[in-house]
């Protein structure tokens, strides 16, 4: 595995771990705490098993073949640049929206991005 896909690989895992075990984690720099059981699920969901689900998929595909290696590689860094997008589209409708965390989620979106369609 090169070590851009093992970077966001292990990013993702981190993420998704983290939210799994502490749903507040992932919302606490965004100043959201998740009060209920409904919401944390809805983090341990979206983040945790999302992101854990990610992470499995590039370590697997690392053994596929080329083609399939790099429909992967491809599929997840436009997940990314997905979410960089909708953090530009926020933006744009709130201009503070990437002041402090958000902007740079913005950078490590971007850049995981980056580095897995560099990597294909």
């Amino acid at each position: 595995m090169s070590v851009s896909v093992t970077v966001v690989a292990v990013f993702f895992a981190g993420m998704g771990l983290a939210a799994l075990v502490k749903p507040a984690f992932i919302w606490a720099p965004f100043g959201v705490v998740p009060t209920t059981p409904e919401s944390r699920n809805e983090v341990r969901a979206v983040y945790g098993g999302f992101g854990v689900a990610i992470a499995v998929l590039l370590f697997v595909a690392d053994g596929w073949a080329t083609d399939a290696r790099a429909a992967v590689l491809v599929t997840v860094a436009i997940a990314l640049l997905g979410m960089a997008a909708g953090r530009i589209v926020s933006a744009v409708v709130e201009p503070k929206a990437l002041i402090g965390y958000p902007g740079f989620f913005l950078a490590i979106e971007a850049g995981l991005a980056a580095l897995l369609l560099a990597a294909r």
